[in-house]
Order: structure tokens, then sequence, then C-alpha cells
């Protein structure tokens, strides 16, 4: 009986590994998105939302919060809560500790000097003068949401950063989220 049980679940192992591999199972790729729409409002919390629903146009946040992915009742599991962590745990998934962002400005002790966040003296922007053209997301430390977008599509997705004002600070936001990849930062008034 031993003799004949150990062929025979051999030989059905061997069966299904067999159908294991020649098993073709098609995998539904959905379809991707033509446009991906990333708005953060500094200090605005999340139940603001629904709160004044009523008072969106149909168009508008009605339809991102109906239509689009609202990431609710989040826990800010870091402090402090400034501006440069924020957004860049946000567009990060990760904490400052891994992404890089310590805070808005903070003290180098190898240097010897505190610098903002996004300071770097190694570029320079194209159409820019003073300090705003001095600044890129070096210190970020891992990629954002938005390089991942960009490698999935052979980088032949555009990544477009709007800054709401053309302010020096309200640069910041907009170069940790373009990411280390981003294809263009447009400051316009809006």
């Amino acid at each position: 009986m031993k003799k004949t049980f150990i062929p025979v679940i051999l030989i059905s192992l061997f069966c299904c590994i067999i159908q294991a591999q020649t098993t073709s199972t098609r995998v539904n790729n959905p379809e991707r998105p033509k446009l991906v729409v990333g708005i953060v409002v500094d200090q605005m919390r999340w139940d603001f939302l629904y709160r004044y629903y009523s008072k969106y146009e149909t168009g508008g946040f009605k339809r991102l919060l109906n239509e689009g992915f609202s990431c609710e009742n989040t826990m800010i599991n870091y402090i402090p809560s400034v501006t440069a962590i924020g957004h860049t745990t946000i567009f990060t998934g990760s904490v400052p500790a891994i992404h890089g962002i310590a805070g808005n400005d903070w003290y180098n002790p190898k240097t010897g000097k505190s610098f903002y966040c996004t300071d770097d003296s190694t570029v320079t922007a194209v159409g820019t003068t003073g300090k705003g053209n001095k600044m890129s997301p070096r210190n970020l430390l891992v990629t954002t949401i938005t390089d991942e977008l960009r490698l999935a599509t052979n980088f032949q997705s555009k990544v477009v950063g709007y800054p709401s004002k053309t302010v020096l600070p309200f640069y910041l936001p907009v170069i940790i989220r373009l990411g280390l990849s981003g294809s263009m930062m447009l400051p316009v008034n809006l």
C-alpha cells in the first residue's frame, strides 16, 4: 500500500504543478485615470468638507467628494504639525524620521547654520531670481506618490505643481509634492 500511495501523491502533485503553470488567469487591469489632482488645504479639518457640503457646486468639491478619494479621520502621529512635515507625510505616506523633512527649517550641526527645508545651493531655477531660485526637494529621502506615478508610467506622465501664492514660503509644499522627479512648477496667483 505504501509503495502505490507515494507514486500516486507524486503524480497528483506533478499534475497540479503542470496545471498551475499552464493555466493563464487574465488579470483585469483597471483603466488608468487621465488626470490626478491632489489638493491639500493647510490647517483645514477633514470634517469641514462635509460641514459645508451643501454650499459646494455640483462639479466642484461635491464631485471630488462623491467620485474621488478623500482621506478622512486620519491621525497625525508626529509633532510638530507644520506645513513641510504635513505635506511631505501626505505625499510620501511616511513619517519625518523616514522621509527626512523634520520641519519648515532646522539647524544643521555639521554646518552650524539654520536652513529652510527646500534650500539647495546646487540648483538654479529657470525664470526666477533671488532666494526662491535656490530650492529643490534634495532633502527629501524617499519618493512621493508623484514620483511613483512617473515611475509607473515610465516617465510618460506629467507632474505639474501650482502654488496658491507666488510668495516664497508657499513654494515649499509644491516643491515637496512634486517629489524628486516632478515635471515643472508653474507659479501663479489664484
